[in-house]
């Protein structure tokens, strides 16, 4: 891989997510060579992909070069490349372009989807976790649109204009939300020869309300806001199978559509060669301790989804959310130099700040430890947070007038058919 040799440590770091970024910051110039693995060259503000699939924000303003976050720190490299298996008793990987040794190793390589097996659903549906997957629903649904316009008859007309979100977590609320905002605001403007009440979204959730995660306060709250919107909101639905035209369901409830957005769960990513007890298989998630080694290894960590670490206060595991990665990173880096200099690590305590959702313009709910609330003052919480945890200064700036102009002007301006989406 040609990394250059060293007389320090070497840290090992699979993932640029939240936990990977603020690993590598949390090393910055200490006595270690630190190498951060991505099969990305960026770092993905996940949170804000749903803006970009709706159009409301371009991929660059929620993403940021890895190489930028490193390149004040003397000792560390970025390598292009997906890590292919781990040989723990070598202390080497296998990449995409070559092997590596390592001192220690940080896997942070988050989630993928969950299709749940299904691979009707897998093959058709649209998800969401990377820009590239984000930028392919913006072109599905503008080109949609282009399609709906020349329609020959009404039935094909509508399965161009029905919209189906699959999970009623943030995700799936959240895209909901921007989509229902284009039907409402950019549809009649836009195209002056379609009936923007043809546009149908629907929102299924398996559970029996929206947002399980939240307070029952935040479900309501998030439906009422839907149900302004236009959305038609389904609970205790499981989709069953799709075919690229029809979606069934556990329910009487089958519905034509071009569009299926899934967003109903994710999966751990794991690495190949790690022992198998030291993985959860239902979850795809590294057991892992107090200090984020892994079940049987000293020197190998897992942080961020990827980690379950089980406590009290969550047996199953931290939620799969930016903030425990974030912190897990930042203590990791703290502990990893403790471990060096042969000094007891700091045991990993989570400080949970609460959780969100917007819903639209001047529409979300907050969920803080003593406090619960929704709407305008909810959502200027919910705009001040995410701007703030954007990684780069300029993506900060670009967001903010992004979201001034769309908030004066009823507007998306990022409409761009760039890259046609084919099914």
């Amino acid at each position: 891989m040609n990394i250059p040799q060293t007389k320090y440590p070497r840290v090992v770091i699979i993932g640029g997510g939240f936990a990977g970024v603020n690993l590598v910051k949390s090393l910055a110039n200490k006595d270690l060579q630190v190498v951060l693995i991505d099969k990305h060259n960026y770092h993905t503000f996940q949170p804000l992909l749903y803006q970009v699939s709706s159009s409301g924000l371009e991929p660059d303003s929620i993403a940021y070069p890895l190489r930028k976050v490193i390149k004040k720190h003397k000792n560390s490299f970025f390598r292009f490349a997906e890590v292919k298996h781990i040989d723990a008793s070598k202390n080497e990987i296998s990449t995409s372009i070559g092997n590596l040794n390592y001192d220690y190793l940080v896997i942070a390589t988050g989630t993928k989807t969950n299709f749940f097996g299904n691979q009707a659903i897998q093959n058709n549906s649209m998800p969401m976790k990377s820009i590239p997957q984000a930028l392919n629903i913006r072109s599905l649904i503008l080109q949609n649109f282009e399609k709906a316009a020349i329609a020959n008859s009404e039935d094909v007309r509508q399965t161009y204009l029905n919209f189906v979100i699959v999970g009623g977590g943030p995700t799936g609320v959240e895209l909901a939300g921007a989509i229902a905002e284009l039907k409402n605001n950019i549809l009649p403007k836009d195209y002056k020869d379609l009936n923007s009440s043809d546009m149908q979204i629907h929102l299924l959730e398996g559970a029996d309300r929206l947002l399980p995660p939240m307070s029952e306060h935040a479900s309501k709250k998030a439906q009422l806001f839907l149900k302004e919107l236009g959305v038609h909101v389904h609970t205790n639905v499981i989709v069953k199978n799709y075919d690229g035209k029809l979606v069934t369901t556990n329910t009487d409830l089958t519905l034509y559509t071009e569009t299926l957005i899934w967003a109903a769960g994710v999966t751990g990513a794991p690495i190949l060669g790690l022992k198998a007890d030291s993985l959860i298989e239902k979850a795809n998630r590294y057991k892992v301790n107090r200090f984020n080694q892994i079940a049987g290894y000293d020197n190998i960590f897992a942080v961020g989804d990827i980690a379950s670490m089980s406590t009290e206060e969550f047996p199953k595991g931290h939620p799969q959310v930016a903030q425990p990665a974030i912190q897990q990173g930042k203590l990791l880096g703290e502990n990893l130099i403790k471990i060096i200099k042969k000094q007891s690590p700091k045991p990993f305590v989570y400080n949970d700040k609460g959780s969100m959702a917007t819903i639209g313009r001047n529409k979300a709910v907050v969920d803080l430890k003593h406090y619960k609330f929704g709407g305008f003052f909810a959502w200027f919480v919910w705009m001040f947070i995410h701007l703030m945890s954007l990684v780069g200064f300029r993506n900060r700036v670009i967001v903010f007038f992004n979201w001034t102009y769309n908030y004066i002007n009823f507007d998306k301006a990022a409409r761009l058919i760039i890259r046609p989406f084919k099914k």
